[in-house]
């Protein structure tokens, strides 16, 4: 490999970093692309092949072309531009075994984007949108039941109740024993603990009967939940008599029994 030496009085600078060549330091010409002569110092030279030039030494053994060859098509492509060359129809596709043996395999151990001489890119179709969820249908009561509105004020509640108990057949009930007993003494009285019940008793000296009346029931809102003998079985808030019944067993509010 031939190198010259030049004298430092020329101040050679090197025509890729532009550094000046100092004494006893070394330059290769080298040849641009247009046949341009270029210096280039020995740190510069993987630089310079990187432009595309070429040592002036190696000059004769390269092509009279310093153009770049332009980069390779795919098997397919090439095929199908040299048969347009020739005058023969185009073909969509096929198994390859009518291309050249010329044509150089594609690495089977590389992936393909390292090598897009050798593949041609294909447009996936867009993924379809999923379909929207169908609509959730409406969720249904368990009991479809109607149910009454129930008063907030306490008097209110008993007159309701009191209403309640004589539409339903246990006036006939109370009417059979106060024909026996005697008239009843009666005591309604709302629940704490439970703002929509109301509990009615219904007693004598020797007998009573305890209620529960629910004010948001649409059916079947009186129900017969206890009875005994001795009135002092009952809770003393349960004996405040603050009703009185008829002879046909209905209730009345407002009207204390004597007792």
């Amino acid at each position: 490999m031939r190198k010259e030496l030049r004298p430092t009085h020329d101040q050679i600078a090197c025509d890729v970093c532009e550094r000046t060549i100092l004494k006893g330091e070394r330059t290769e010409t080298f040849l641009a692309p247009g046949g341009q002569r270029k210096s280039v110092c020995e740190l510069c030279t993987d630089r310079a092949h990187a432009e595309g030039w070429i040592r002036e030494s190696a000059h004769g053994d390269l092509p009279a072309s310093l153009h770049r060859p332009a980069p390779r098509r795919g098997l397919f492509g090439r095929f199908r531009g040299r048969r347009r060359d020739e005058g023969l129809p185009a073909i969509d596709g096929g198994t390859g075994d009518d291309l050249s043996s010329d044509d150089p395999p594609p690495p089977s151990d590389i992936p393909a984007e390292a090598h897009p001489e050798y593949f041609e890119a294909v447009e996936e179709p867009e993924a379809a949108p999923p379909p929207p969820p169908p609509p959730q249908p409406r969720s249904q009561p368990k009991d479809p039941r109607h149910v009454r509105a129930v008063p907030t004020n306490a008097q209110v509640k008993v007159e309701r109740a009191l209403e309640l108990f004589n539409q339903s057949e246990h006036p006939r009930t109370i009417a059979g024993i106060a024909r026996t007993l005697g008239e009843p003494w009666v005591s309604a009285v709302p629940r704490e603990d439970i703002p929509a019940e109301v509990q009615l008793v219904v007693a004598w000296e020797l007998s009573w009967y305890r209620f529960q009346i629910d004010l948001g029931a649409e059916r079947d809102p009186v129900t017969l939940v206890d009875k005994g003998h001795e009135l002092d079985e009952l809770d003393e808030s349960l004996r405040d008599w603050n009703a009185s019944a008829v002879a046909d067993g209905r209730i009345g509010v407002g009207v204390r029994s004597e007792g």
